[in-house]
């Protein structure tokens, strides 16, 4: 498929959606779960930002993501805890 039909047909689902409106309880979880992991992957950026000092990286991927997004701080220790304690 050629860019300029993928574009086409992602403007012809926006179009149609503002004309007959997208159901608005599936557009929330939607929306609240992209918030959920763009969350994680800041709280996974800064955990290996400063946790570089003390050699913890904790890759990015999406299994991690969905651990640190949807569980929060307490998902991110977690994280950090798995990888000091077990990998090293």
């Amino acid at each position: 498929m050629s860019s300029t039909v993928v574009i086409s047909i992602v403007v012809a689902l926006i179009i149609i959606l503002l004309f007959v409106g997208a159901p608005v309880k599936p557009m929330r979880f939607i929306g609240q779960g992209i918030i959920k992991l763009g969350i994680g992957v800041l709280f996974l950026f800064f955990l290996n930002v400063l946790g570089g000092a003390i050699g913890l990286h904790v890759p990015i991927n999406l299994f991690t993501v969905f651990v640190s997004g949807f569980l929060g701080l307490f998902g991110l220790a977690s994280l950090a805890a798995i990888h000091l304690f077990i990998f090293v």
